[in-house]
């Protein structure tokens, strides 16, 4: 073969593998879209948002203040129920013991504050926590557990920044600087242990899953269209707008975790977060239903 036919070659299978090349270069486009979509969300928040969200196919993570510590809200709540579950894996706790209510630390607004004298059990006081997210009932399990205990799971977890340090609407607490705090990359890892199951035995791993699925209305659900399970835990408090959990999209689940603080109104922390939400939904759906030349094929 002649130079000039070497030459011809080399250019002929160069511009093949270029072609063969390009289905790849399409869904990093893609992902470059939704995170342009989230960017501009967040500038456009008065407030500061940071979020994580995982793709539990490929691994791959779009982040936005990850490492940064937010205040959790009763988002909290999902460290609690990893480790009510753990302890009763360990036989530590037994769920169906009944415990009374102990009106020290009774919380106004909740559905335990309006009954007289409830004993329920842990349990049942876990399905209040996590589905109306009472107060009371969180603050029993916190009492049960051991709120030290939860704390130093989370750090045998690598979660170092996950900290439970006082009681639901512990107002004192609070003005000490003993804030439950995580950041949006440990909330994602939390939520990782969570999906995979991980140290916890099969039994309590589907209970916690159901749990977390159960119907609520969210932020981050109202981005999501019904049908799709989500297992999540939203919180808010004063200035603080958080939601997190594993989307169950078929063939493409994720997680998603997003973190908003320094909010004058509360309402447009929701708003931020539904938006996000909504923005990475229709991210992974298209990668769920398209060819790898993006065809839409349903």
């Amino acid at each position: 073969m002649t130079a000039s036919g070497i030459v011809a070659l080399g250019m002929l299978l160069a511009g093949s593998s270029s072609a063969a090349a390009q289905p790849g270069a399409k869904p990093a486009e893609l992902r470059h879209g939704l995170e342009r979509r989230l960017e501009a969300i967040a500038t456009s928040l008065d407030g500061v948002i940071g979020y994580s969200i995982v793709d539990l196919t490929s691994g791959e993570r779009i982040e936005r203040l990850q490492q940064e510590t937010f205040p959790t809200a009763s988002t909290i709540k999902l460290a609690i129920l990893y480790e009510l579950f753990k302890q009763a894996d360990e036989r530590a706790i037994d769920l169906e013991q009944i415990r009374p209510l102990d009106r020290r630390h009774d919380v106004e607004g909740g559905i335990l504050h309006e009954l007289q004298a409830p004993s329920l059990s842990l349990r049942n006081y876990a399905v209040l926590m996590i589905v109306l997210s009472d107060n009371t009932a969180t603050n029993v399990l916190i009492d049960a557990l051991g709120m030290e205990k939860v704390s130093a799971r989370m750090r045998a977890l690598g979660l170092e920044q996950t900290k439970l340090r006082r009681r639901m609407i512990d107002l004192e607490a609070a003005r000490r600087g003993d804030e439950n705090v995580s950041t949006p990359g440990e909330i994602a890892r939390l939520l990782q242990i969570l999906y995979r199951g991980e140290g916890l035995s099969k039994p309590s791993h589907d209970a916690l899953i159901e749990l977390l699925t159960k119907d609520k209305s969210t932020p981050m659900r109202r981005g999501i269209p019904g049908g799709i399970a989500v297992a999540n835990k939203p919180g808010t408090l004063g200035g603080v707008a958080v939601d997190a959990g594993i989307v169950f999209l078929k063939d493409r689940p994720y997680i998603f975790v997003a973190m908003v603080t320094y909010l004058e109104h509360e309402e447009t922390g929701d708003a931020a977060i539904t938006a996000a939400s909504k923005a990475t939904f229709d991210y992974f759906s298209r990668l769920a239903h398209a060819s790898e030349y993006g065809r839409v094929i349903r």
